[in-house]
């Protein structure tokens, strides 16, 4: 597909619940077992400064094989599709296969729905369709939508998670900009792993609260907590303040969310659009 192409495509018209994420993040997580580290008075915690990189290229994401007409996306640039009015998600890019659900324009938290793209294709009278990947359960979850009904532009970035290290690599391009220390599910409810996407950016009203000054919801959800506190255990990345300062970062102290300095996650929503694709590991 040519440059121009791509251009085309990209401009062209192409459920969890809020208190349920949160309360989930919120949950202050007991010393994992085989976690020796105390947690730290609030007091006492210094956020460290966040690294900068500009040579390291990110890992290869695995994608399907490329589409007919559009290519597909890379490590170094992620589609997003903006919903512009609700759609069938269906089993396969045709109008005739099963519904999955119907995506709406808004999210749980009256923001666009704005969704990753992992592959466009054609159906056989030509009509282009969207494969996304869907904020409900379970982890992993896509369904073609059709084209017309979103706009679709590229983005940039992407956020690789490590558990074992404990830590988050921001890239744009392709290339290594930031990397920061983080908190990670404790044993008991580790945080998944797999391909997820930032499904919103909420600030905070008191960046001093458990949450601290952003909660970003991605697609994804606990494996462990089926239900937690009414809700369905969806996974956020967010900032921290209060109670949430006891637990260092670099510890696996969570229920399953992946806790930032509040400065590290300031900077991701300045920066880093919703839609953005979220490697876990």
């Amino acid at each position: 597909m040519s440059p121009a192409s791509r251009q085309v495509l990209a401009t062209r018209r192409a459920g969890a619940v809020l208190a349920a994420t949160l309360a989930l993040c919120a949950g202050a997580g007991a010393p994992a077992a085989g976690d020796t580290g105390e947690p730290v008075p609030a007091a006492n915690v210094a956020e460290p400064a966040p690294a900068v990189y500009t040579a390291e290229p990110a890992p290869a994401l695995s994608t399907a094989e490329p589409p007919p007409s559009a290519g597909t996306p890379t490590a170094g640039e992620a589609w997003v599709a903006t919903v512009i009015a609700p759609t069938d998600a269906r089993s396969q890019p045709s109008v005739r296969a099963p519904r999955l659900v119907q995506v709406p324009a808004s999210t749980p938290w009256d923001t666009p729905t704005k969704l990753l793209v992992l592959r466009a294709a054609q159906d056989a009278e030509g009509a282009e369709w969207l494969l996304v990947r869907l904020e409900e359960r379970p982890n992993g979850r896509e369904a073609w939508i059709y084209a017309d009904d979103a706009e679709v532009g590229a983005d940039p970035w992407r956020v690789d998670v490590s558990r074992a290290q404990r830590r988050m690599r921001i890239y744009e391009h392709g290339t290594l900009r930031r990397e920061f220390p983080v908190v990670v599910g404790k044993p008991s409810t580790p945080t998944p792993t797999g391909l997820f996407a930032i499904a919103a950016e909420l600030m905070q009203p008191d960046p001093n609260e458990f949450l601290g000054a952003w909660v970003m919801p991605l697609t994804a959800h606990s494996n462990v907590l089926q239900s937690f506190e009414g809700g369905d255990g969806q996974i956020a990345l967010h900032g921290r303040g209060g109670e949430s300062l006891k637990d260092p970062l670099g510890s696996a102290r969570s229920h399953g969310c992946v806790r930032l300095a509040n400065e590290s996650i300031g900077w991701i929503a300045l920066h880093v659009p919703v839609g953005t694709p979220v490697l876990i590991s």
